[in-house]
């Protein structure tokens, strides 16, 4: 099977890579491009590990082909620090303990700034909503929407 050429930006890197057909963009990142942070959890769509976004839109990395990258912005967890300054959101996932294992904590990161470029002031209720495609195994989800709603708090200037 011959090989497809896609030219894509990640991170805001302008990026090339060769994959097959039916060759997912998370086999690409992980295998391919060597961004590890994107987990895979069940392969299926069902659990938001390996959650991207692709031109602003969340995805989930396993059930996008990579091909489909032609021409556009992804964004990976390794995408959400600058350099060695992490991005609010890690900081508070640390502060607030809540990530345990660490398989969904990239996938929770991702979608969670997703949120956060969209709609700066979401209630608690939106922020659970916006979350519920992705799933933990070893922690309840409560200090990480308290650490996304500290956030959304923190980047709109108000105090926590």
């Amino acid at each position: 099977m011959s090989k497809l050429h896609v030219t894509t930006t990640i991170n805001g890197e302008p990026t090339e890579f060769l994959c097959d057909a039916r060759e997912t963009m998370l086999d690409v990142l992980r295998d391919r491009l060597g961004l590890t942070g994107t987990k895979e959890g069940c392969g299926s769509g069902d659990c938001g590990a390996c959650s991207i976004t692709v031109d602003g839109r969340l995805v989930c990395a396993c059930l996008m082909f990579g091909a489909e990258a032609e021409g556009s912005q992804i964004g990976t967890i390794e995408g959400l620090a600058e350099g060695e300054k992490l991005h609010p959101l890690q900081k508070r996932f640390i502060e607030l303990a809540a990530l345990q294992c660490g398989i969904c904590t990239p996938g929770f990161l991702v979608a969670a700034k997703a949120l956060l470029d969209r709609n700066k002031n979401p209630t608690e209720t939106e922020v659970r909503y916006w979350l519920a495609g992705n799933l933990c195994r070893c922690t309840g989800y409560d200090k990480i929407i308290r650490a996304v709603m500290d956030v959304a708090a923190e980047l709109r200037g108000a105090t926590r």
